[in-house]
């Protein structure tokens, strides 16, 4: 239940990127200025998971996901009811806001039910429906949009999410009703912000969370008008186009999630943001339609090879704080998604081969760069057996 709260969010995010040429025929704005509403959900979302993951510590989890479900899909179904890109922004910031409780509160459950050594696979379910929900998002997104219109594909989705809200209730048993500890401050708040970011650890994960966040949906953002402009294609042809992001973590986020309990996270988030720096690269040359179809998916990979694996260490930065841990990290995720997608927005006036090049180049600085940030990464007994080989020498 857990993984189908988190795909419908995730759906919701990711259905809106592809029908921005859409919505602003919509509305008769350029699609510079309807591209807004995308940050506009994101960063708002990203936020208030510091709230929610310090109330989460204090309130206990139950009560603020059912609430932050609930508002999900109030807000998404008045969403429905904009004349103007203003008021579409507006629901979309309001919405980020009520929104934000679900995905970082089933991480810290997550967290909560399985020793770090075990949480690969459970995470890869968790992020498989990220996934999912990205693709399935930006896929029927565009494809629906003709038939029921952009209004028609905000009312699915809420009473999809009141659904989801009805079947989740039956769980509600399994989920903590009970806080893990009190902050009466704002200064413990701070501190423990502070404690998170103290150490080299929480410093370049969380720095990483953000720089890759800010890379995938930068380029994710615009593939939508990219497809447009390039192939001419039309809202089922770019959804269709789109139909391979998101597909590699669905189908595969547990197998990722066992071979980064197996081998070790530093193994596999190199190799993650090195395929995002290749698909970018991909984007750039005059491939055909398919080809072109087929980088979307290996960008796709790189996320799923890297955003869960930094959330399995977030999971083990603060056993105390748990919820304060991933409200952190989803902050950084989301504000970066917000970021990435303003970013390439505003570099979009030097043509999507510069601007490609730019974000394909910061992705393989980053990726050479974690091949020594992240080697400490790697399972226990790896990282024992590494440390004996020299007197098995002797």
């Amino acid at each position: 239940m857990l993984a189908l709260a988190t795909f419908i969010i995730f759906f919701q995010a990711f259905m809106v990127a592809p029908i921005i040429p859409q919505l602003g025929l919509a509305f008769g704005a350029s699609v510079r200025t309807v591209g807004l509403i995308v940050p506009a959900y994101l960063i708002p979302y990203g936020i208030a998971t510091l709230a929610y993951g310090l109330l989460a510590d204090r309130l206990g989890i139950r009560s603020l996901m059912f609430t932050s479900l609930a508002a999900f899909a109030v807000l998404t179904v008045l969403t429905a009811t904009a004349h103007s890109v203003a008021a579409l922004a507006t629901w979309r910031v309001l919405t980020g806001l009520g929104a934000s409780g679900v995905v970082p509160l089933a991480l810290v459950l997550v967290g909560g039910m399985f020793p770090y050594e075990q949480r690969g696979r459970p995470l890869g379910w968790l992020f498989g429906a990220m996934a999912g929900g990205m693709a399935f998002g930006s896929t029927f997104g565009a494809v629906l949009e003709p038939y029921v219109g952009w209004r028609g594909l905000f009312l699915l989705v809420a009473i999809t999410g009141a659904g989801v809200l009805l079947l989740l209730l039956r769980y509600r048993g399994v989920i903590g009703a009970h806080p893990r500890q009190a902050l009466a401050t704002v200064g413990d708040l701070f501190r423990g912000y502070r404690d998170l970011l103290s150490t080299p650890r929480g410093r370049r994960t969380y720095g990483y969370v953000l720089l890759n966040s800010v890379f995938q949906s930068g380029v994710f953002t615009w593939l939508g008008v990219y497809f447009q402009r390039r192939y001419h294609l039309g809202p089922i042809g770019i959804g269709l186009a789109l139909l391979g992001y998101g597909v590699p973590g669905f189908l595969f986020g547990p197998v990722i999630g066992r071979l980064a309990d197996r081998l070790g996270r530093g193994r596999l988030i190199p190799i993650g943001l090195a395929l995002g720096a290749l698909a970018a690269v991909a984007l750039i040359l005059d491939l055909p339609l398919l080809a072109a179809a087929i980088a979307v998916t290996i960008l796709s990979l790189g996320y799923d090879m890297t955003q869960p694996l930094f959330a399995g260490i977030v999971t083990s930065l603060d056993s105390k704080r748990p919820g304060q841990a991933m409200g952190l990290n989803v902050f950084f995720l989301f504000t970066g998604f917000g970021l990435g997608s303003l970013l390439f927005g505003e570099m979009l006036h030097l043509g999507f081969g510069p601007t490609l090049e730019a974000f394909a180049a910061v992705e393989a600085v980053a990726a050479w760069a974690s091949n020594a940030l992240f080697g400490s990464e790697v399972p226990s007994g790896t990282a024992r057996n590494l440390s004996q080989k020299p007197q098995i020498t002797k």
